[in-house]
């Protein structure tokens, strides 16, 4: 089975993105998400799960992250578009918490798969 997480925006600007199997594709809505994964994958083989993680944080990615990481993406985002050079620790900050997102989702949706299994 595949599994699929679609994750709201942080911001409006963002968009919705879609994560299974640590592929990540972005779209303005979860549908587009879905079909922006696909064009990258394939479509899955077998049932599929898909999981739209709302705005809140919760037990795998908190909301004091969720907030974090959209302040150094909202900064990353400034500092490309003029072309900046964007401080290594704080690029370090945000490999990380993206890394953790991912990991969040992962565990999102093994934990639902768990709960859907009779």
């Amino acid at each position: 089975m595949t599994t699929i997480s679609v994750l709201s925006p942080t911001d409006a600007a963002s968009g919705y993105r879609a994560v299974a199997d640590g592929v990540e594709a972005r779209g303005e809505t979860p549908g587009r998400a879905l079909d922006a994964l696909v064009e990258q994958t394939g479509p899955p083989p077998g049932a599929t799960l898909v999981v739209i993680q709302p705005r809140a944080g919760d037990e795998f990615f908190s909301d004091a992250q969720r907030q974090r990481l959209a302040e150094l993406m909202s900064r990353w985002r400034a500092t490309r578009d003029t072309a900046q050079p964007f401080p290594p620790a704080d690029q370090a900050e945000l490999d990380g918490l993206i890394a953790e997102e991912l990991k969040a989702a992962i565990a999102r949706s093994a934990a639902l798969l768990r709960t859907a299994r009779p």
